[in-house]
């Protein structure tokens, strides 16, 4: 019996292993086993068949695999001892024997299913090298088309993929349209429908101000400045903790920037956000009374143990201190990674006379 020969085949499939990296072998199997679901959903779904591809020919050979038997009763899953020793003089009841068989048209069929698979086989190898584009970038900012905007979702054009802003990564106090061009923090990468890359992206996540901070300024970009923490209040308020080891630099000075040029580019693309630098201090004390800028702190109490501070302000700064529904104190706690109690003079002085007084009452 003649064997399906496709040597063109081969060529191809050489062909895509040089150029997209795909090896031959794997192609192959791909294809061997598609033709025998192809064989079964076109022939004979009843009987068990094999398919074999000689590597260096592309001849394609189609087997009925059947147990030998004294009498055969199911032509399709069975062969006669006799008709099987004229394949195998060896062969014996109960043994099994490869039948070649060649399915008319087949290798019409045949040529669909490889090219299909090939197909299928580039758009994943291409999905594959995206998504390790990409996955590589997680942490990094990207530009992207407004394609989709609604509430709950927008989807962004990236170039190669699209990049999915849920709710929660959408700054409130922004609007977004679609054929806006926005920057957007790449969280994550996964593979969607169909196992289609997409990019999860943020504009609400604390290191997209990181980010958009290092590329403004090239100290930070250089690892002159650190920035060693940043808490958010997206749309409305930023804190972030920068520090450098060397003595000449004023971090706090080079992340302003001269009338407050640098910073101000970062407020612009977060649409007026405010934020707030601070100079990071291994003292916690110093660091949670920077923390807490603007209002002015008299006294930091620490208790190391429990990361807890006591601060101490003057009356006419607590609400600065503790700021609007309590932000300005939230963010500083964010920041530091301390319970913060903020307490005005006043209030302190009254707590303390409460304690005397109930020292008093117990020794007494």
């Amino acid at each position: 019996m003649k064997a399906i020969d496709n040597k063109e085949l081969i060529l191809a499939l050489e062909e895509l292993e040089k150029e997209k990296g795909i090896k031959k072998e794997e192609l192959l199997e791909s294809i061997r086993t598609a033709l025998v679901t192809a064989y079964k959903r076109n022939f004979d779904a009843l009987e068990n068949v094999d398919v074999k591809m000689d590597e260096q020919t592309g001849a394609t050979h189609v087997y009925a695999i059947k147990e030998v038997m004294e009498n055969a009763k199911d032509d399709a899953l069975e062969i006669n001892l006799e008709e099987a020793r004229k394949i195998n003089k060896e062969l014996n009841i109960g043994d099994t024997v490869e039948v070649e068989i060649v399915p008319r048209d087949f290798g019409r069929i045949a040529a669909q299913t490889a090219k299909q698979v090939i197909i299928q086989k580039l758009r994943e190898t291409e999905r594959n090298l995206i998504f390790n584009e990409y996955n590589e970038r997680k942490g990094e900012i990207v530009t992207g088309l407004v394609q989709k905007a609604e509430k709950h979702i927008v989807v962004l054009d990236l170039g190669k993929l699209e990049g999915v802003m849920l709710a929660k990564d959408q700054i409130p106090t922004e609007t977004y349209k679609v054929n806006d061009k926005i920057k957007a923090y790449v969280v994550d990468v996964e593979r969607g429908e169909k196992g289609i890359p997409q990019a999860v992206v943020s504009r609400t996540h604390p290191d997209f101000v990181r980010k958009l901070l290092e590329f403004e300024i090239p100290e930070i970009y250089e690892g002159l400045i650190e920035i060693r923490s940043v808490s958010r209040d997206p749309g409305l308020r930023s804190k972030v903790a920068v520090y450098s080891p060397n003595e000449n630099i004023d971090p706090v000075g080079s992340c302003v920037g001269q009338k407050g040029i640098r910073i101000q580019s970062v407020i612009n693309e977060l649409h007026g956000e405010k934020i707030d630098v601070i100079e990071w201090n291994p003292d916690p004390s110093i660091y949670i009374a920077s923390a807490l800028l603007p209002a002015q702190i008299m006294a930091v109490d620490i208790k190391e143990e429990e990361k807890f501070a006591q601060v101490i302000v003057p009356d006419d700064q607590l609400s600065l201190a503790i700021g609007k529904s309590g932000q300005n104190a939230r963010l500083a706690a964010k920041l530091t990674g301390w319970k913060i109690d903020i307490k005005s003079e006043t209030q302190f002085r009254e707590m303390l006379m409460t304690k005397q007084a109930e020292k008093e009452n117990e020794e007494e």
